[in-house]
């Protein structure tokens, strides 16, 4: 985790996950040893919302009107990545309007039997590329994926 954070030249965020985020690693003092920590600190950070009106973490910025033009903005400036973390129907929002270049999807090995879903019950099939695929020694799998737009599905005919 440490890696993507640095990576990282700006942070996108849904409203719900900017308020945990503020909450927690907005208030905690610097601890000297996170990468975590300094660059969501150090690195601007950005929150899609219509009610959010005066963010209580320094460096932040609201996006309240055309949020797809917004974030097409931030994505064209040169560095390296604007990223997203937690904010699931804001992820939701960002695919439906093509605004995904890349996903990293950790994968825990834990059932759990409730919780919202990443992906919706309904809505368009996507087509994804597998970039990476590695595992920790913990178990968790990292899959990152490129999507690619509709799959293409075979069609049967009969003989």
């Amino acid at each position: 985790m440490d890696d993507i954070y640095q990576r990282a030249d700006a942070f996108l965020f849904g409203r719900r996950t900017y308020e945990i985020f503020a909450g927690s690693w907005g208030t905690w003092d610097d601890p000297g040893d996170s990468p975590i920590w300094t660059a969501l600190h150090t690195q601007p950070k950005y929150v899609a919302s219509t009610t959010l009106t005066e963010p209580r973490w320094a460096n932040t910025t609201v996006l309240s009107g055309d949020v797809a033009a917004a974030v097409g903005e931030l994505k064209a400036k040169p560095g390296r990545e604007l990223q997203v973390h937690g904010s699931g129907a804001f992820t939701r929002w960002l695919l439906d309007n093509d605004l995904v270049d890349e996903m990293n999807l950790f994968i825990f090995p834990v059932v759990v039997g409730q919780g919202t879903r990443l992906f919706p019950d309904t809505g368009p099939d996507r087509a994804l590329e597998l970039v990476e695929s590695r595992a920790t020694p913990s178990g968790v799998t990292i899959q990152v994926y490129r999507p690619t737009g509709r799959p293409q599905y075979a069609t049967s005919t009969a003989d």
